[in-house]
């Protein structure tokens, strides 16, 4: 069994990254059979993103003083049988492209969400579209995000968002501090919901959008969409499952 290794360039991690592979042997990526990622989320989402086609299976374990909500516990023993015996998330990303004010056309794919922010003093002004029928003509507020299961738990449900179940095969756009409609705050979205956003007011009211890794301003308009074509795999021990800890959240106090 080979092993590669991403960790985060905190002290704990350094320490946990030394003893590993001290009891086995680092690969590169490319020879390896599985990639070992030592830290937080934001380790786990930025090893994912780097990785090369074919996608090489990630097991994360945490060594961070934050939740990391997709990594497993970390212990030096037994790897390879926790490897083997490990059970395979396979998450497909939101893909976006979009259209800058200069006519320049932008893409960024994002395993959590897509949120379009205001950029300025002003509130964002939106007309939203989904499977191209126009469901907010006029949508006024911090901004709006699209997210997928996986995200669902984080940005999406600060914003009052739901939380949605692993393999409930939906989407959820969401509010982000929305002023008009005075009422709404989300919707679900079929999977294969297709988004379009208009950005309005560009001049006065720009805006920018955050998917992933990528950061693009001066939105002039954006089509957000699951890409089922790229595809991710996240290894979890059986009995720290990723669908049961979104489960889980659903009834945390």
């Amino acid at each position: 069994m080979k092993i590669a290794y991403a960790a985060s360039q905190t002290p704990l991690a350094q320490a946990a990254l030394l003893s590993l592979t001290a009891a086995y042997p680092a690969y590169s990526v490319a020879e390896a059979d599985y990639v070992v990622a030592i830290g937080g989320d934001g380790l786990v989402l930025k090893t994912l993103y780097g990785m090369p086609s074919p996608a090489k299976p990630v097991y994360a374990m945490r060594r961070t003083e934050a939740i990391g909500f997709l990594c497993n516990d970390y212990q030096v023993e037994d790897l390879p049988q926790r490897l083997s015996a490990a059970q395979r998330v396979t998450l497909y990303p939101l893909a976006v492209t979009c259209r800058d004010q200069l006519g320049a056309t932008h893409q960024a794919h994002a395993i959590n969400e897509v949120a379009i922010l205001r950029e300025a003093s002003q509130s964002a002004k939106l007309k939203v579209k989904v499977d191209g029928i126009e469901r907010l003509a006029l949508y006024s507020g911090d901004g709006l995000l699209v997210a997928t299961p996986t995200g669902s738990t984080a940005y999406n449900h600060s914003a009052g968002g739901p939380i949605m179940p692993l393999d409930a095969n939906t989407l959820v756009m969401t509010a982000i501090c929305g002023f008009r409609p005075r009422r709404w705050s989300y919707a679900l979205l079929r999977q294969s919901a297709v988004v379009d956003i208009e950005v309005l007011e560009t001049a006065k009211r720009p805006v920018r959008i955050e998917a992933g890794q990528t950061s693009i301003s001066q939105v002039q308009s954006a089509t957000i969409w699951l890409d089922s074509a790229t595809s991710y795999a996240l290894l979890f021990d059986p009995d720290q499952h990723l669908g049961e800890r979104i489960m889980q959240e659903q009834f945390m106090a």
